[in-house]
């Protein structure tokens, strides 16, 4: 399963005080744990209004629901009408991220992974030519092994 690093902006007009925004991030992390979510810590009432914005991770694929749990959650820790912000995975190199890559792209594709003569491991892709008629296999190239920090061969049938 993927990490999603999900932004919410919580008070881009400026209208909560430091202690109103202490508060909310107080509820906020107290809402989080039990809903399987981990809050980032920041000082928001260090911020300038329009960078008000929380960091959450969450576990999952779907970038639409992801932004729908923080933008609630958020929503009833600080009683405003948060904004959902950019929305990125963490990568930490597995299979899983390399399938994420390939769904961002509208993708599907056999991942395999084996050791390289270098100890490290060499990243095989099996995808469909007619899948990259829509998408330069270059894009998808540099997207995994930026993902991934392996080499990267991808196969096509």
């Amino acid at each position: 399963m993927r990490t999603a690093v999900v932004r919410v902006g919580v008070d881009l007009s400026g209208e909560l005080s430091p202690a109103q925004l202490t508060d909310g991030m107080a509820r906020l992390r107290d809402m989080a744990g039990p809903a399987g979510v981990e809050v980032v810590q920041n000082n928001l009432a260090a911020m300038p209004p329009q960078r008000r914005e929380v960091e959450l991770l969450i576990d999952g694929d779907d970038s639409a629901e992801l932004q729908q749990i923080a933008v609630g959650l958020c929503a009833e820790a600080f009683g405003t009408a948060p904004v959902p912000g950019v929305l990125t995975f963490i990568s930490r190199g597995t299979d899983d991220d390399a399938h994420g890559v390939l769904a961002g792209f509208g993708l599907t594709g056999e991942v395999d992974r084996v050791p390289g003569d270098d100890g490290w491991d060499v990243v095989h892709v099996t995808l469909r030519k007619a899948d990259l008629e829509r998408v330069p296999e270059s894009r998808v190239h540099t997207a995994l092994e930026a993902s991934l920090n392996s080499e990267v061969h991808i196969r096509l049938i």
